[in-house]
């Protein structure tokens, strides 16, 4: 889906508060300021907006101006994304968790809604934002909040990859088919992560093989009982000959816990077999259920929460 919001639709002195409850619609709730004293009918934006599967893909072009996420903000709102700036055109700056990201064109940079942040444009510019459920991205990575407001180059490595990649969906996203929009929104996350990896702060010391070699045990034997709805850290910990305190530390390197990661995986697969038309006659609730579900409401909630959509909802589109 795809949505073309613009100043230009509004009188020329409702400019400037049109933008604000632009800005807050499309992302989270906000405030905005010109950065230079003028008339409220000089200012102009444009935001448009494209709708993917667990990901919102934006281009905003406006004139100079500072957006601030408040705690006064975050406390009236449950919002919790993570954004991602890709600069476009002109200079930017993400400022969160006592850092600034400074971003020329090409670069891009990371920020979260459940934290105060400031974005800063010192005149017009462009940008592509991402904006993808908190969730989501926490179960690629560790320790997030080290990675906000630090600026990823799009010149080289995995950034080049992102920008190319954005830049090509931007110019085709219109034509994707349903069953290709996810194939794309997961690509880009792919990429995103291994660009936020090169940062110095989330490189960690990587697995003895002992370990990479019981991790790799437990994932494998995770897939193979997620039917299994007692399938718990104490029953795969019996199996494997392991301690419960054991298959934790395993997962002491991976950004989920192996509670959080059966969850996971379970979610991953109902969302494949919404979509396999040879399960076309099963009910939304035998697929949760064949999968280790046991609660028809809370898998309707917490699937929302990690594909922004419910299963009906992701069926049909699919």
């Amino acid at each position: 889906m795809t949505q073309l919001l613009s100043t230009d639709a509004v009188p020329r002195d409702q400019r400037l508060a049109y933008w604000t409850d632009m800005i807050c619609n499309v992302y989270v709730q906000l405030g905005c300021d010109p950065v230079r004293a003028g008339p409220p009918g000089d200012f102009t934006g444009s935001i448009r907006r494209h709708t993917l599967p667990s990901l919102d893909v934006s281009v905003v072009n406006s004139g100079a101006q500072s957006v601030m996420r408040t705690p006064g903000h975050i406390a009236r709102s449950t919002d919790a994304y993570f954004l991602v700036g890709i600069q476009t055109a002109g200079r930017g700056v993400v400022r969160q968790d006592g850092r600034d990201a400074v971003l020329s064109v090409g670069d891009f940079a990371l920020y979260d809604s459940t934290r105060p942040y400031q974005l800063l444009f010192d005149d017009a510019f462009e940008q592509i934002v991402l904006k993808l459920p908190g969730e989501r991205l926490r179960s690629e990575l560790r320790d997030t909040e080290a990675l906000t407001a630090t600026t990823v180059s799009g010149r080289e490595g995995a950034g080049h990859l992102l920008i190319s990649m954005i830049r090509t969906l931007r110019e085709d996203i219109d034509a994707l088919q349903p069953a290709s929009a996810l194939a794309v929104a997961n690509g880009v996350l792919n990429i995103l992560v291994a660009g936020l990896q090169t940062l110095p702060a989330a490189r960690s010391p990587g697995l003895s093989q002992l370990a990479a070699f019981h991790l790799a045990r437990i994932k494998r034997r995770i897939d193979e009982q997620l039917a299994d709805p007692a399938l718990s850290v104490s029953s795969l910990a019996a199996q494997l000959g392991l301690s419960a305190s054991q298959v934790h530390r395993v997962f002491g390197s991976e950004p989920l816990t192996p509670a959080q990661y059966i969850w996971e995986r379970r979610l991953e697969a109902c969302s494949r077999d919404l979509r396999e038309p040879r399960l076309a006659g099963r009910t939304v609730s035998e697929i949760a259920f064949g999968r280790g579900f046991n609660d028809a409401a809370h898998f309707s909630r917490v699937f929302r929460e990690r594909f922004g959509c419910s299963p009906r909802e992701w069926r049909l589109r699919h």
